[in-house]
């Protein structure tokens, strides 16, 4: 998405590490606008998949998954990173290893919102090892639902994720994928994707 890449290209950082800073307008500050706009792309190119439903995990794809959910006309489920109170009742339950945070969280969904008759939207800011995407999809497997596919906003390509995801055969769309970044000049460089606008 051309217009994804060029805000990249604009207003994110590379830091050290293989980090991408793109907090200005994706994952802490959001531009609703640009989301919008994600949301209508992701509408188009799953727009052949019976999605009732999309699923994210807390905190940063949550802002986009709503947003695509409205493209949709379908509810945004989100793993949550810790059991709270609020959740009563059984849970489907993975664990997750954060590339950002260099920690493993257990995520958690209550059985009330996952079942057999869904058919299930995987949304994510980023995509870089692919933890984050292979727990929900355990979340999924579990409730006996079915994957119609995953929608990231930012693939690092780099990194192995993406490619495993494919490998297993599972549609993947990346909105802007990443393909080098060099943080002692910032350039960044996108993979060629002929399909999207």
């Amino acid at each position: 998405m051309k217009l994804l890449e060029e805000r990249i290209q604009r207003d994110g950082m590379v830091k050290a590490g293989n980090i991408l800073k793109v907090d200005s307008f994706l994952n802490h500050q959001m531009d609703v606008d640009l989301f919008d706009r994600m949301g209508q792309e992701f509408k188009r190119l799953f727009a052949d998949a019976p999605i009732n439903k999309i699923l994210t995990i807390e905190a940063s794809g949550i802002g986009i998954a709503c947003v695509v959910a409205q493209s949709f006309h379908v509810p945004v489920v989100f793993a949550k990173k810790t059991q709270s109170l609020n959740i009563d009742g059984e849970v489907y339950s993975s664990k997750v290893t954060s590339f950002t945070h260099q920690r493993v969280y257990d995520i958690i969904v209550s059985k009330k919102f996952l079942s057999p008759e869904d058919h299930i939207l995987i949304i994510d800011d980023f995509l870089a090892n692919g933890c984050a995407v292979t727990g929900l999809m355990e979340l999924i497997r579990a409730a006996g639902a079915t994957l119609e596919g995953v929608g990231i906003a930012v693939e690092k390509g780099f990194q192995t994720g993406g490619q495993q995801l494919r490998d297993m055969g599972i549609r993947l769309e990346s909105l802007a994928i990443v393909e080098a970044m060099d943080d002692t000049t910032g350039k960044i460089t996108f993979r060629e994707q002929p399909h999207q606008n």
